[in-house]
């Protein structure tokens, strides 16, 4: 087995890297307000990278789960913001779009996706179930090739900038899991009205959107039959790039925390010489590094989408992980980095958001546990989970 990146995932990482430090990493705080950071976005579509996962056929790059996940790492070590608005570019609901929707609204959306013209958002969240979304009420009635959509979401992001929204909602009101599917509505569109709006630590801003008895055509339902299952396989791709940016948060925390151990003196040394802080950044990127491993392999399962149980397994360590180890860059920094003056506090607040979103930490330690039950035997061990 190969564990080397190719020389072309290494180019792309250099290059975003290159851009990041010298643009992004400067102007991250002006975006702490809520902000959207459409300088950076336009500046990454410039580079083909919000086209990661358009198919080539629609003006993209058509890349692997794995590429994506290492352009938005590396983001995230500069720019927090700056890698959520682009994961709405790369992550699921084109994905969705590029694998499950009519062929009109591909090739109308998924060139402005590359271009920077048409920013997605995501709807699953509502105000009464989150992970819940068997409990889902928002729902879509057919009537002959017209379809009305009514409900509740929270908690979405990219809501003032978004051109479509991708909506989970129920369909016919059949119950349970099964009745879940998916439908696009566009922005305009009459009866979609944002009713409240939320700031978060990580500086975004959340809003709460209501579907108003939407009127739309029956081809907005881009899946309808199975929709449960073929949403959630998609979604996996969710619990890898999610992890990606935990990833990101903490890199970026741990190289602030070197270049300040190196400046920093005390007691007429640098206070990297001390024991007590070189032991702290050996823990610090021991976890880094098995966060990294446990990642890239999920993201390398993908098929197109990952294998559940790799992605729920990454996404639980390398945002808990990201907590760690950005709270540790804190606590290196001392006062300093209580203050917005130093990268490590922005970079905290970040981090706190992984085991929130696309997937609570409590949801996926659930899933693998059952997996555990079910599957694991004294004869073949760890062979029995289909992990190796």
């Amino acid at each position: 087995m190969d564990f080397n990146l190719t020389d072309e995932q290494r180019a792309i990482v250099q290059t975003i890297r290159e851009v990041t430090q010298a643009e992004f990493k400067p102007r991250a705080q002006r975006y702490m307000d809520g902000t959207f950071p459409w300088e950076n976005i336009h500046r990454l579509a410039e580079l083909g990278v919000l086209g990661m996962a358009v198919p080539e056929e629609y003006g993209g790059m058509g890349l692997p789960v794995l590429d994506t996940a290492l352009v938005l790492e590396e983001i995230a070590k500069g720019c927090y913001v700056t890698a959520m608005a682009v994961l709405g570019e790369v992550g699921t609901q084109t994905r969705i779009i590029a694998t499950y929707a009519p062929e009109h609204f591909k090739q109308r959306l998924l060139p402005a996706v590359c271009s920077g013209d048409a920013i997605l958002a995501i709807c699953m969240t509502e105000p009464h179930a989150g992970t819940d979304v068997a409990n889902y009420r928002t729902n879509v009635t057919i009537s002959g090739d017209r379809v009305v959509l009514r409900g509740v979401k929270t908690l979405i992001s990219r809501v003032d900038e978004a051109a479509a929204f991708v909506v989970f909602s129920r369909i016919d009101g059949r119950p349970g899991r099964e009745g879940i599917g998916c439908v696009l509505i566009e922005r305009g569109t009459p009866g979609l009205e944002v009713t409240a709006r939320y700031h978060t630590m990580g500086g975004e801003n959340l809003a709460e959107v209501q579907f108003n008895d939407c009127e739309l055509p029956l081809e907005n339902v881009v899946i309808r039959e199975d929709g449960f299952r073929r949403l959630l396989s998609a979604f996996n791709t969710q619990r890898c790039l999610n992890p990606s940016i935990s990833l990101g948060l903490a890199e970026g925390a741990f190289e602030e925390s070197v270049k300040y151990l190196r400046s920093r003196s005390a007691f007429g040394k640098p206070i990297g010489d001390f024991q007590g802080m070189r032991w702290k950044l050996a823990e610090m990127y021991r976890d880094i590094e098995v966060g990294r491993g446990m990642l890239y392999r999920a993201c390398a399962s993908a098929d197109p989408f990952p294998d559940p149980y790799m992605a729920a397994l990454a996404k639980m360590y390398c945002n808990e992980m990201s907590n760690r180890v950005t709270s540790e860059a804190i606590q290196i920094h001392g006062g300093y980095g209580f203050t917005d003056e130093y990268p490590v506090s922005r970079l905290y607040r970040g981090a706190r958001y992984g085991t929130l979103g696309g997937g609570t930490t409590e949801t996926l330690k659930d899933l693998v546990g059952k997996k555990i039950i079910a599957d694991f035997d004294e004869v073949h061990g760890f062979a029995a989970l289909g992990t190796f």
